[in-house]
């Protein structure tokens, strides 16, 4: 990778928001999956641990990063998600198991797509939420004039 591509990556990742660098965590562990998958199938084992290695890294951060006093029920499911996520993707390093990592990239393509889904509505929920704020103007209104 030179410099430039470098430096893009780096302006991407500091001017993303919260939820856009969410988003590309997903993208990091569905590709580093998706890599693992190809060292199996090309036996190249460096190629498949470190791309376990990268998913696992990227799982266990969602992991510790949940907040179970804020989101209950659904941070305690997501919890057993990902601690069963951990799981099946050592038993794939274990194994070569490329079933294992086929489910671990179907839950990450899920949880990410519905990620998408929660960031969008949460900003169509907060568009409205400004629009109802502002005070209704009437048909009929005329401003006042400097000379008026």
């Amino acid at each position: 990778m030179n410099a430039y591509t470098q430096q893009y990556q780096q302006n991407q990742i500091l001017s993303a928001s919260p939820e856009q660098i969410l988003v590309m965590l997903y993208d990091g562990a569905i590709r580093f999956t998706r890599q693992a998958m190809i060292g199996i199938e090309d036996g190249r084992a460096s190629v498949k641990v470190e791309g376990i290695s990268r998913a696992m890294a990227i799982i266990s951060e969602f992991a510790n990063t949940l907040d179970h006093e804020v989101g209950g029920e659904i941070a305690e499911n997501l919890d057993a998600l990902y601690s069963f996520m951990i799981r099946e993707l050592t038993q794939a390093n274990l194994n070569n198991d490329m079933q294992k990592l086929k489910i671990v990239e179907g839950l990450l393509v899920d949880l990410r797509q519905t990620r998408i889904e929660a960031i969008e509505i949460a900003r169509s929920e907060s568009s409205e939420q400004q629009s109802e704020s502002k005070p209704m103007i009437p048909d009929d209104y005329k401003p006042l004039t400097a000379a008026g």
